[in-house]
């Protein structure tokens, strides 16, 4: 598959995708875990079918030390006991948070307090932001069918 746009030629997309890859960095230095982090960009992207960002976070997480078992149930998050209850709060914000326009009014109270029962407001704003950050990654790659999956190389881009 052959990518629709060349970012990376694209004046336009170089002034606006540097300062938003950026923007990725920062929530990466954030205090919210890396496992969190990793964990929730894995799920958003599973919901966007964006292969590519699949591939990198499972390989960056992987590179942090996560188990293959909690990487491959990733997906099915709810039957699985491997994930701590902190980790639930933030898959079930995650996937709230990408299917704004599936249910009809976004994200729940009830997913919201549980949130922010196990974040504190600093870590809850970088996962609000991560969760924002991944959706619209997705799209940029999804849209314009951007690399195929499976050359990634954990920290090529960190």
């Amino acid at each position: 598959m052959d990518a629709r746009l060349n970012y990376s030629a694209s004046q336009t997309a170089g002034k606006v995708l540097r300062p938003v890859m950026a923007a990725g960095r920062a929530v990466k230095e954030s205090p919210l875990p890396v496992a969190t982090q990793e964990l929730v960009a894995i799920r958003v992207s599973q919901i966007n079918g964006c292969a590519v960002c699949i591939d990198m976070h499972t390989k960056e997480a992987a590179a942090a030390g996560e188990t293959p078992v909690r990487l491959n149930l990733v997906a099915v998050w709810r039957e699985a006991t491997v994930f701590t209850d902190a980790e639930r709060a933030a898959l079930a914000l995650a996937e709230e948070g990408t299917r704004v326009a599936d249910a009809a009014g976004g994200v729940g109270d009830e997913v919201w307090a549980n949130a922010a029962e196990h974040y504190d407001e600093e870590r809850l704003t970088a996962l609000v932001i991560l969760i924002s950050f991944m959706n619209m990654v997705n799209r940029l790659n999804v849209i314009t069918q951007q690399p195929a999956a499976g050359d990634y190389d954990a920290g090529q881009f960190h």
